[in-house]
């Protein structure tokens, strides 16, 4: 009787054990999930992505189409051309922004997340920066009539920006950044094909990162 009740009582510790450590290491759990989402901004959207990709597509479509049935056939910085092409890529980035900006807000409330906090300024803050010292770079050198690696740049500077900005949002962004410095890299080696690396990056590479991050994230 004693050795039963001895049995009883180990199993009854080793139990109550069992079921401490499940606890604990739940609330590590719940607590690494509070400080990522304190720490990190959770509500980017995938499908802003693809979207963001299919913009570019589309755009770089059109532009093709515009340097094709020109006149020269290349483009010259104070031609109709090359304005128009300015345009679209002013109307892809627009777009883009928008869209990114209605989906992620859609998500943030549904994520019961305010869209403007202090990590979204950060990540903000630390994607900006690179782009914009970047885009004022371009148009400086375009300035000069240099624009033979703009294609280059635009990849590079934009990928520098993603993996400045994935210290503060999921951390698989900083993948398509790594990608889009590499294809700006490749550019930047093999001259005269920047229009298909700037398509390969903006729009496929966006939409297989978008796709991914829908996937994983958004559809439930």
């Amino acid at each position: 009787m004693l050795r039963d009740t001895k049995i009883f009582i180990y199993f009854a510790i080793q139990s109550s054990l069992k079921m401490s450590n499940k606890n604990y290491l739940k609330d590590i759990s719940e607590i690494k999930d509070l400080m990522n989402k304190s720490s990190k901004f959770i509500s980017l959207s995938g499908l802003s992505g693809i979207m963001a990709g299919v913009y570019a597509l589309i755009g770089a479509g059109y532009a093709y189409w515009l340097v094709e049935n020109s006149k020269r056939g290349y483009l010259i910085l104070d031609g109709r051309v090359f304005r128009l092409i300015l345009l679209d890529l002013f109307i892809v980035a627009a777009l883009s922004i928008l869209t990114a900006i209605y989906l992620t807000s859609k998500k943030a409330k549904k994520n019961n997340e305010n869209i403007w906090n202090e990590t979204s300024i950060r990540l903000l803050k630390n994607f900006l920066i690179p782009l914009l010292s970047g885009g004022i770079y371009i148009l400086i050198i375009l300035n000069q009539q240099r624009y033979g690696q703009t294609g280059a740049l635009m990849l590079l500077f934009y990928g520098i920006s993603l993996v400045n900005a994935s210290n503060f949002t999921f951390r698989n962004i900083k993948y398509l950044g790594y990608s889009e410095i590499l294809l700006g890299l490749l550019s930047a080696i093999i001259p005269g094909y920047g229009f298909w690396f700037w398509v390969i990056g903006f729009g496929f590479f966006h939409i297989i990162y978008g796709s991914i991050m829908y996937f994983k994230y958004d559809k439930e």
